[in-house]
């Protein structure tokens, strides 16, 4: 994968959830495009920095049957039946130099992960012909990739998803609650401050593994014409039952993202995906 795949999978890792894939009958089976945005995020998660970056780059969604690659990332789907979905799938976040973290200041930095593994999407009710209720269920193991690459654990994240789409798919709405988990291998790289980092503001601390957050966001997105898309998103994450609070490198309570972003097609398939 190259640098500016990771950063495409990044980029619709922090904004595509608004751009909420619709049913795949009479969809192209590929499209290509140019995808563009903003997002402001934590520079990690508890962190008092932000970070804020701008994108613009070039897209491919591909609808196949079992490989996909869409809003929802870069996977496999393995198994696919009325109501329960099965699939394995790639996400990516961007790095942050602890330069420009104040609460990391002569710290590693945080390189970029790449989190892969699978994911099992259960429809618990379909409240209209256009809207419905699941619950999913991923386990990922997290990669970093800098100067190399690195395991740097797991985490599970199950949570709750409502979706809402135009008759015409003409708009999405998605609104989601959920708890995310880590074990202690990735709890050490965020939250862990070893002695020979450790100062009078910022004492050595051992992490554990256990409760990372609790998230709750909603996005949404619009067709302007046939090629164009804007979509947003919104993001408010707590720390407060977090299993390192007493971390010094956790400097918040609570969190909040917010970024809007759009897709332009430029060209797609005749053949429709099945």
């Amino acid at each position: 994968m190259t640098l500016k795949q990771i950063f495409c999978c990044a980029l619709l890792g922090a904004l595509a959830p608004a751009v909420q894939a619709a049913p795949t009958e009479n969809l192209p089976l590929w499209e290509l495009g140019v995808l563009g945005g903003t997002a402001s995020t934590p520079a990690y998660p508890g962190s008092s920095d932000r970070s804020t970056r701008s994108l613009v780059l070039p897209f491919l969604i591909y609808r196949g049957e079992v490989v996909r690659a869409d809003q929802s990332g870069i996977g496999a789907r393995l198994v696919r039946r009325e109501r329960v979905e099965l699939d394995v799938g790639l996400a990516a976040s961007l790095p942050a130099r602890s330069d420009d973290v104040a609460a990391r200041a002569g710290m590693p930095d945080l390189g970029t992960l790449l989190e892969l593994g699978p994911r099992m999407k259960i429809k618990l009710v379909e409240p209209t012909a256009n809207s419905r209720l699941r619950l999913d269920i991923p386990l990922r193991a997290v990669i970093e990739a800098r100067g190399g690459l690195r395991t740097q654990g797991w985490t599970f994240e199950p949570k709750v998803v409502y979706e809402m789409r135009g008759p015409q798919e003409d708009w999405t709405f998605d609104a989601n609650i959920g708890m995310v988990f880590g074990d202690r291998k990735i709890n050490r790289y965020f939250y862990e401050v070893a002695p020979q980092y450790a100062t009078p503001e910022r004492p050595a601390y051992e992490a554990a593994s256990g409760l990372m957050l609790v998230r709750t966001g909603a996005s949404a997105s619009r067709l302007v014409t046939p090629d164009l898309r804007l979509f947003g998103f919104v993001r408010y994450e707590s720390y407060a039952g977090a299993a390192n609070r007493d971390s010094p490198l956790l400097r918040q309570n609570t969190g909040a993202s917010v970024g809007v972003g759009f897709a332009w097609t430029i060209k797609r398939s005749a053949q429709l995906a099945r």
